[in-house]
């Protein structure tokens, strides 16, 4: 019913190119990703929120995966050699959202605000606020920086700069089955990326939520919010951060449940969930923003509140919005 491959780790040849990487672009010759064999895995879950179900069994391809999400130092590469200015830098078009309030139409992105008491978790607006000046290189808003956080996941990324990014690289965007077949590290239908047991041992595992989400966090795991790539265990399969720290974009459009196997499909492997699906924007401009699925949870999922720091978990992310805890890492697909 499953199949548990290996993976192994990937030094490129002194062109860089990829063994078996047909329809990628030459990728960069600092290349550091991990080789993960195609196989057979049940994917979603049927015991958690509504829209991982239905659990099914889907089958990916071989490809190649970032063995951590992309840092600060990288994506300031990318920026540095193609001038690349990201949708959280510059002025929104008018026209794009026609009715928006003049004082919301300026570079910003989304910020986490830690409340100072409790309050209405039905509210997101409680903890979340549009910030003028917040972008990846600001990410609390202008007056933060990026010192000590070059080795950080790069945050405030809109799904086109995530897109972007992996075109200059000679990678892709991965699809949402082959980000979670490569989260389980080979554990079939387990909890977590690691096993069933949040803390093994009394050991953190990743960088989320401890404590009375959104107010009270005791930083059980060291961090209040990202942590550098690589400072918690990785998987079966030698990647890190796959869950917690930031949030990661996949290529596929959302749907709010899973489809049968084989009704969206590249070929016959690596099903593809969803079509070209739109949802209000988070302002309630009466704008439709497409939306498309985010994976493996952040440093702000708690178990009061989010517990989407699992394979399965799923959420829905409209493309043109930006946020504190949302990343993206790459992956060439074999041939």
């Amino acid at each position: 019913m499953s199949s548990h491959p290996q993976s192994t780790d990937y030094s490129p040849n002194q062109t860089g190119s990829v063994p078996g990487a047909l329809h990628a672009r030459e990728p960069r010759a600092d290349i550091d990703m991990v080789w993960i064999e195609g196989g057979t895995f049940t994917m979603g879950s049927n015991r958690h929120y509504p829209e991982e179900a239905p659990a099914h069994t889907a089958t990916v391809g071989g490809f190649m995966i970032d063995r951590h999400p992309v840092t600060n130092e990288e994506f300031s590469r990318f920026t540095h050699e193609t001038g690349h200015v990201t949708s959280a830098e510059r002025t929104p078009d008018p026209a794009d959202y026609p009715g928006a309030l003049p004082d919301l139409l300026v570079p910003a992105s989304v910020v986490f605000c830690k409340p100072r008491t409790n309050v209405d978790l039905r509210n997101h607006y409680n903890w979340w606020s549009y910030v003028p000046g917040a972008n990846w290189r600001h990410p609390e808003g202008p007056r933060s920086t990026l010192k000590g956080r070059s080795r950080h996941p790069v945050v405030h990324i809109a799904y086109e700069d995530a897109l972007a990014y992996a075109r200059w690289a000679g990678k892709q965007l991965p699809t949402e089955a082959e980000w979670e077949f490569a989260a389980r590290g080979g554990l079939e239908k387990a909890e977590f990326a690691w096993g069933d047991e949040f803390m093994p041992d009394g050991r953190m595992m990743t960088n989320t939520w401890q404590g009375e989400f959104p107010y009270i966090n005791f930083c059980t795991d060291g961090y209040e919010t990202t942590s550098p790539v690589g400072t918690f265990p990785p998987n079966g399969y030698g990647l890190f951060d796959m869950i917690g720290n930031v949030w990661e974009w996949t290529r596929d459009w959302y749907d709010a449940h899973h489809k049968p196997v084989g009704s969206c499909c590249e070929g016959p492997h690596n099903p593809r969930g969803g079509e070209r699906e739109a949802s209000f924007d988070p302002h309630n401009r009466g704008v439709q923003i497409p939306r498309k699925v985010m994976k493996g949870g952040s440093f702000l999922c708690a178990p009061n509140y989010c517990r989407r720091y699992r394979p399965a978990a799923r959420m829905a992310q409209p493309v043109d919005t930006a946020t504190c805890h949302l990343g993206f890492r790459c992956v060439i697909r074999g041939g």
